[in-house]
């Protein structure tokens, strides 16, 4: 199983991006998806994240602007980000708490799972 991302770029400040992510394979269930950020020298943190039901949690910084949201059919999850500002600029990792998917005809489960990261730059 693998998260892939997409949607990252470079966007003035002041504009909008979208990100998505999604895992390949047979996936049976997946519960919390979510967002987090990281930038150079600083810790991962976190910028939303949403249940199997659709409870959200954001990062303070973040609420008003972006809004996370998942469509369960396609165990997708996306970061709409709005008003972006140039100390959004971060690569952006898709997360997942934990995923249950089939290989074969055995069925495994995953915890803490990680996508590769999609670059944000935001030029002021």
């Amino acid at each position: 199983v693998q998260l892939v991302e997409s949607g990252g770029g470079l966007v003035q400040a002041g504009g909008s991006l979208r990100l998505s992510c999604a895992p390949s394979g047979s996936i049976v269930s997946i519960n919390t998806m979510g967002w987090y950020r990281q930038v150079p020298g600083k810790a991962r943190e976190l910028v939303a994240s949403i249940t199997e039901g659709g409870s959200t949690n954001y990062a303070d910084s973040m609420k008003g602007r972006f809004t996370i949201s998942r469509d369960n059919a396609k165990n997708t999850v996306y970061l709409q980000m709005n008003s972006l500002k140039p100390e959004d600029t971060a690569v952006y990792y898709c997360n997942v708490d934990k995923v249950t998917f089939r290989r074969g005809t055995r069925y495994f489960t995953a915890r803490n799972y990680w996508g590769q990261g999609t670059q944000v730059t935001v030029s002021s």
